[in-house]
């Protein structure tokens, strides 16, 4: 704990000395403001205009969280089809890494043709964003799973359903987090990026406006926010991790 606090610490002084070192940089050489805003001037932006900024934050928050939920549901279930289903994982696994090399960025507009400017083209990006590191790492989970241990259940008379939901999926607990937590943070990136391509709120509407109007400082008040989302929604999961899996270890005790 004490090396996690400490490690922490290091984390955010280096974070303020390039902090520090920014500002210095942007009076030093009188940078105008619309090229490269101060940290200064981006923290005098954020609480300015932060009653402007407040509506598409919280757009973004709820579609972020609605579709890391889908994403996660999804890829969960994938994963428990795969490897309870050797035949459909050898047909269907290698497919899904190639769905991964079409860049999402091409595949929102073909969404927002199908299905409109709504609601349920955005859930489908943060979606398929979000469900491939909760399947890979959910099949690593599965597949870490002592041998030795399955032997022993067969053993003792248990059906492979009851190897899976004692053993198996416990044990693939804390893959499952780690999955979820690489979602987290890239489920606010597709939230950003659907809402580039059509919507009438959130951080990715406030980005494009900023950008046509060269309000530079909005543009980062805006990059720090999605960085702070990310972080907490990251926290979050890491806190739900902690009270689960020990809650799991105390009870095996």
């Amino acid at each position: 704990m004490k090396k996690m606090r400490m490690r922490g610490g290091r984390s955010l002084f280096f974070l303020l000395f390039l902090f520090i070192l920014w500002e210095l940089l942007i009076r030093l050489t009188d940078t105008p403001k619309w090229l490269l805003p101060a940290p200064s001037d981006v923290l005098k932006e954020a609480s300015i205009g932060f009653g402007d900024f407040y509506g598409h934050l919280i757009s973004t928050i709820s579609l972020s969280i609605v579709g890391l939920i889908i994403g996660s549901s999804v890829g969960l279930l994938i994963s428990i089809i795969l490897h309870r289903l050797p035949k459909v994982n050898e047909v269907l696994y290698p497919l899904l890494i190639l769905s991964q090399n079409i860049p999402t960025i091409v595949l929102a507009p073909l969404l927002i043709i199908w299905f409109g400017f709504g609601l349920l083209p955005k859930l489908i990006i943060i979606s398929l964003v979000c469900f491939f590191p909760i399947v890979v790492a959910s099949m690593d989970g599965f597949r870490q799973t002592a041998p030795e241990l399955k032997h022993y259940m067969k053993m003792i008379g248990a059906t492979n359903k009851q190897i899976f939901w004692k053993l198996e999926l416990p044990h693939a607990l804390p893959s499952i987090f780690s999955g979820l937590k690489i979602s987290a943070t890239y489920s606010v990136m597709g939230a950003v990026i659907s809402e580039w391509l059509g919507a009438k709120k959130g951080i990715g509407v406030y980005m494009t406006l900023a950008q046509s109007s060269f309000r530079i400082d909005r543009v980062f008040v805006a990059i720090g926010f999605i960085m702070l989302l990310s972080v907490c929604l990251f926290g979050l999961i890491r806190l739900v991790e902690k009270l689960l899996i020990k809650g799991r270890n105390e009870g095996m005790r």
